[in-house]
C-alpha cells in the first residue's frame, strides 16, 4: 500500500514521477526494441536458410575420378540411405540469358520434370505457365525477376549464350540457342529469382556438351542438419570416387556473419535496457531523500528495516516489472504485423524500406523465439530488481534520529 502510495505523486512530488515514468518508458521500449530485432534478425536467417536450401541440395556429390556418366545408379543407391528425402542429378552452367529488351548472366540449371516438381520451392511458385510436359516441350522456366529484366513472358522466346559452343578449325565459337518461356516462377528471394534457369535435363547435356553424363548430384536430406550422420552412408553408397560439399561448407562465411551480428545487437541493445534501469536508481535515491522523514516516523512506530526495504523494492521493482511487461506486449504485437508495418511506413513515405535487391527477400520476416524472448523478459526483470538493492538498502540504513534531529 505505501508503495503504491509513493508511486502516485503529488504536486509537490511531480519530477520524481517524472524519472519514474521515462524508466517505465525506457524499459518498455527496450525490452521492445530487443524482442523485435531478435525476432526479425532470427525470421531472416530462417527465410533464408529455407530458401537456400529449397532450392540447393544439403549435399552436393561431385566426380573425383572421371565424368559421371553412372549418374543414374549413384542417385539410385545413394536414394536408399536412411535419412535421404531425395536425390537430383543435374547439369549446371552459366549463360547469358537475352531477349530483344535487355540481356543477364543467369546460371542454367538442368533436371528432369520429375525432379523439378520434387523442389516444391519452385513448383509451387509457379505465376506464368505451367510445368507440364516439362521434358519434351524443349521451354524454359525462368524467374520473376529475370522475367521483368528481359521483358519476357510465358510462351516468349529468349536466347541462351553459352561460351562453350562447338569446336570449329578457327576455334571455339559460342553456342546461341533460343528457347521458349515455359513458365515463371517467383520463390521470394530475388538473388534466385533474377538468376536461375531450368532447362530439360537432356537438352542441358546437350546444350553444354555433356552427353551421357552429369555435373553433380544433389542430395536433399530429412533433416538438414543429419549431415554428420548421413555423409559417411553416402560416401559408401556412392560406391566410386566422389567428393561431398554440404550446405554448412558452401554457406559457412554467410551464415557466420549473421550470428556475429546477431549476437552483436543483442549486446548493443541491451544498454537501452541497462540504461531505463539505472533511471531507477536515480528515481529511487531521490524518493528516499524526499521520504527521509516518513522512513523515520515508520520505524519509530515500529516498521522494521526489511519492511522498509520491502517499500522501495517493491516502488522501483514494479516500475521495471510493468515495464517489462509492457514492452514485451508491444514487441509480440510489432512482430506479428511486421509486414503490415513496413507496408504502411513504405507507402507514408514513399519509399522502398525493405529493397529485395540488397536484403535477398521480398518481404520482412519475424519469428519469435520462445528461448531468446525469455532471456529478454528475464534480463530485464533481473535488472529491474537489482537497480533498486541499492536505494532501498540505503532506506533501510536511515537513522530514525538523524532523520528527525532538525523537524
Amino acid at each position: 500500500m505505501i508503495a503504491g502510495r509513493y508511486l502516485r505523486a503529488r504536486r509537490k512530488e511531480g519530477f520524481i514521477s517524472v524519472i519514474a515514468g521515462f524508466s517505465f518508458l525506457g524499459i518498455m521500449l527496450g525490452v521492445a526494441t530487443l524482442i523485435i530485432v531478435m525476432a526479425v534478425m532470427n525470421g531472416f536467417r530462417t527465410e533464408l536458410l529455407s530458401k537456400i536450401l529449397g532450392i540447393n541440395g544439403h549435399v552436393v556429390v561431385q566426380p573425383l575420378d572421371g565424368p559421371l556418366t553412372d549418374y543414374a545408379a549413384v542417385a539410385e543407391r545413394m536414394s536408399k540411405v536412411s535419412g535421404v528425402k531425395f536425390v537430383i542429378p543435374l547439369v549446371d552452367g552459366q549463360a547469358l540469358a537475352s531477349s530483344p529488351a535487355a540481356a543477364s548472366g543467369v546460371l542454367v540449371r538442368g533436371l528432369r520434370g520429375q525432379d523439378l516438381g520434387r523442389l516444391q520451392l519452385v513448383s509451387r511458385t509457379i505465376r506464368e505457365g505451367t510445368l507440364e510436359g516439362f521434358d519434351d516441350g524443349g521451354g524454359v522456366l525462368i524467374g520473376k525477376r529475370l522475367a521483368d529484366q528481359l521483358g519476357v513472358h510465358a510462351g516468349d522466346t529468349l536466347s541462351l549464350v553459352s561460351p562453350r559452343g562447338a569446336v570449329t578449325p578457327m576455334g571455339v565459337t559460342p553456342r546461341i540457342k533460343g528457347y521458349r518461356v515455359a513458365a515463371v516462377f517467383e520463390i521470394g528471394m530475388s538473388e534466385y529469382d533474377a538468376a536461375f534457369v531450368f532447362l530439360p535435363f537432356e537438352e542441358a547435356q546437350a546444350y553444354f556438351n555433356r552427353e551421357g553424363d552429369a555435373s553433380g548430384i544433389e542430395v536433399y536430406l530429412d533433416d538438414p542438419d543429419s549431415l554428420d550422420v548421413v555423409k559417411p552412408k553416402l560416401l559408401a553408397a556412392a560406391e566410386r570416387g566422389v567428393y561431398l560439399v554440404d550446405w554448412r561448407e558452401r554457406n559457412k562465411t554467410f551464415f557466420s556473419a549473421l550470428e556475429v551480428e546477431r549476437n552483436v545487437m543483442f549486446l548493443i541493445l541491451t544498454l537501452i535496457v541497462l540504461v531505463a534501469a539505472l533511471n531507477i536508481v536515480s528515481g529511487l535515491i531521490m524518493l528516499v531523500k524526499d521520504k527521509g522523514r516518513d522512513v523515520a516516523i515508520l520505524r519509530t512506530m515500529g516498521a522494521t528495516r526489511g519492511a522498509i526495504m520491502r517499500i522501495f523494492l517493491i516502488t522501483g521493482a514494479s516500475i521495471g516489472v510493468v515495464g517489462t511487461l509492457a514492452g514485451f506486449a508491444l514487441g509480440m504485437i510489432v512482430c506479428w504485423n511486421v509486414e503490415a508495418i513496413r507496408a504502411f511506413l513504405a507507402s507514408l513515405t514513399g519509399t522502398e524500406l525493405f529493397s529485395p535487391e540488397v536484403y535477398f527477400l521480398s518481404r520482412l520476416p519475424a519469428d519469435p523465439s520462445l528461448r531468446e524472448t525469455a532471456t529478454v523478459v528475464g534480463m530485464a526483470l533481473l535488472l529491474s530488481v537489482v537497480a533498486t538493492l541499492y536505494p532501498s538498502w540505503r532506506a533501510a540504513a536511515l537513522d530514525p534520529v538523524e532523520a528527525l534531529r532538525y523537524e
